[in-house]
This record gives structure tokens, sequence and C-alpha cells, in this order.
């Protein structure tokens, strides 16, 4: 695969699908897109695996990765950090993989700021009535929970118009291939491919003069 990755960060409402959005996309498409690995400072639960779920680090390691500018976002949650490293999407990037960034609102901005080229999408049901029944759904949560989750759906719908494109998770399956198409698409943008348009320029050039003669585009 000769063409870069695109950086992509997927947000959305709590409830509104993300993770069964990005498991089903990882499915369909595996071998075009790779989901980033978090960094944290919690310990491990029972069956998550280095490298897999997160890779684990101890604070004085990964206060030396912020310091080092070895993480692309970070943060910290009830006294652990969390954060992006940065070699591990530049690497998967450099293959021409897309990698998938699934964070909040605050940390996608932060990311975009410092990488004007990231893709950001969110995600959200029809209505806020179905998010409501999603929540309730589930099953796990208490009413409290639930209301708290929507209160903080406030705040981040106040955020919703910093995105480039809004994904409604209606019906997952043509949720999904709505997703693959416009990051596929976003392949075809103009600042994206500054390299192919610098070589047909060049190679015009050397048809109309196929003798040698060299001069500025």
């Amino acid at each position: 695969m000769s063409r870069k990755g695109i950086l992509i960060i997927v947000s959305g409402f709590s409830g509104a699908g993300k993770g069964t959005l990005m498991k089903e996309l990882l499915k369909r498409y595996e071998s075009r897109y790779a989901l980033s690995i978090s960094a944290t400072t919690r310990s491990p639960r029972v069956g998550e695996v280095e490298g897999r779920e997160y890779f684990f680090k101890d604070i004085e390691d990964f206060e030396k990765m912020i310091a080092e500018n070895e993480l692309i976002e970070y943060a910290r949650y009830v006294e652990n950090y969390y954060g992006t490293p940065r070699a591990y999407v530049e690497e998967q990037l450099e293959v021409g993989r897309d990698v998938i960034l699934e964070i909040e609102i605050q940390g996608a901005l932060k990311v975009k700021e410092a990488r004007p080229d990231t893709l950001l999408l969110f995600v959200t049901p029809p209505s806020a009535a179905i998010l409501k029944e999603r929540l309730m759904k589930r099953g796990t949560e208490t009413l409290e929970v639930i209301e708290s989750r929507m209160r903080r759906a406030i705040e981040e719908a106040s955020g919703m118009s910093h995105y480039d494109y809004l994904i409604i998770n209606d019906d997952i399956d043509s949720c999904v291939e709505q997703m693959h198409d416009i990051i596929q698409g976003e392949h075809h943008r103009v600042f994206r491919n500054n390299n192919f348009m610098e070589m047909i320029q060049k190679g015009i050039v050397a048809e109309l003069h196929p003798q040698g003669m060299k001069g500025d585009v």
C-alpha cells in the first residue's frame, strides 16, 4: 500500500454505539484500519493483555513519555493516566493503515490543533430519546448514572460542530459502510495528494519536452 494512512478520531455520546461500530468496521476491513492502543498507568484487569487492550506503564515511565513528547494526547482520570503513544500511530500510518482513536472531545480538539489533517467523526443516535433508551437497555447502570451520562451528553453536544462529519448510528450495517466511505473518500482530498500532484506536473513537462529540456512548472 503506497499511500499514507489517515489519523481518524471517533467521539460520541455514551450509548451511541461507538464500540460496536468500531468492532464491525475493523472486522469488515481489517487490512485497512488499525485501532490505536492507549497507554495507561492503571493495573491490568483479568484477561487484559499487554499491547492488546493497553500498553501498561508505571507512573514514572508515563510521565517520562509526556516529557519526551511521545504521546499524541493524554489525560488523567481517577488518579490514572491514559494517552496515545505517538510511535505506534506513526508506524501504522506509514505502512498505509488508517488509524482510529476513540477519545473524548477535549482530547480530539487537542489532537486536531496539533495535527490539522486529522479527520474528526462524531457518532450520535438519531434522537435524544433513542440515546436514553439505549442507555436504559444496557441494564448495567443505575438511573442516577444514566442521568449523569445524559447531562454529560449536553456538554458533548455543544462540541459537535467542531467535527468534520456526523455519523448517525441508526442501522449498524449502513453506518459502518457510511463511515468506511467517508474515510476512503478522504484519501482523495487535494491537500492529501501533494506528492501525486507534483509527479503529474513534472510528467506533463517531461511529455512536452521529451528531449530532456528542463524548466520550471
